[in-house]
């Protein structure tokens, strides 16, 4: 899955969501030392950022050069590209070794990993006891019944060209396997549901469409996910091209801790 987001690093950054700071605020609570966070497919550093402002380092990683590019700075974040190449040694000796991680993080990135390789090291380099890794992703949007219908047409059409792995996002990471002890935050198959607002201009809603991976790989295909017909459906659905409007993401977010 490398490279998917790549060619729309930049609007990527510019459109995705943010999360809400009381997020990191509930997330850092689940952990008694806050010295060392793995922020793992970082992206643009959305989430490192967040999660910097209650421990001493965070160190970010992603397998894509050009998102890294457009990584927002930050004191206590330093960003890591790594390879598919790197070795599950190399990794673990990036970010201390054995038992040195007080929290991983995912945010809108696991269900594109080699899980069982992934959790075999996430085991590895969680501080025990005390260690907790918190994924989380978001489906779509909400904005009004007329607008989320033509939205869920537009969707449907985004569905084969979509990685298998996308299923895992589909069902709200329902499906999604996570063999570890619950902490209170979701559990494996019963992730904590949760609403993320974000304020959207039409011209960024198009953005934000254009950065879903299925739409690249359909044009490569020779098919235009957002040709002009789409683009005028989706505007006369949001009321005009000038509108601001609150879209809402439905997301959903699964914490543990290792079994011992």
């Amino acid at each position: 899955m490398a490279g998917l987001f790549d060619r729309q690093a930049e609007a990527y950054a510019n459109t995705r969501p943010t999360y809400p700071s009381e997020w990191y605020s509930k997330i850092a609570a689940l952990t008694p030392n806050r010295t060392l966070a793995w922020d793992v497919g970082t992206g643009n550093g959305q989430a490192a950022t967040g999660i910097a402002e209650h421990y001493e380092q965070v160190i970010a990683t992603d397998v894509s050069k050009p998102q890294l590019n457009h990584a927002i700075q930050h004191p206590k974040v330093r960003y890591v590209h790594t390879p598919l190449s790197m070795s599950k040694d190399e990794l673990a000796s990036l970010v201390g070794g054995e038992g040195s991680v007080d929290l991983i993080t995912v945010a809108e990135a696991v269900h594109w990993f080699d899980l069982p390789s992934f959790y075999s090291l996430v085991n590895h380099v969680l501080r025990k006891p005390g260690g907790v890794i918190v994924v989380w992703g978001y489906k779509t949007c909400t904005v009004d019944p007329d607008f989320d219908s033509v939205m869920e047409r537009f969707r449907e059409t985004t569905v084969p060209f979509f990685h298998p792995n996308n299923r895992y996002l589909s069902d709200f990471y329902c499906t999604l396997p996570f063999p570890f002890e619950s902490i209170g935050v979701g559990s494996e198959g019963n992730p904590l549901m949760l609403d993320l607002p974000q304020e959207f201009s039409f011209d960024g809603l198009v953005k934000w469409l254009s950065t879903w991976s299925a739409v690249p790989v359909a044009k490569e295909r020779g098919v235009d996910l957002l040709n002009e017909d789409v683009v005028k459906e989706l505007e006369r659905a949001w009321g005009a091209s000038n509108l601001t409007r609150t879209v809402i993401h439905k997301a959903f977010m699964i914490a543990g801790k290792p079994r011992i």
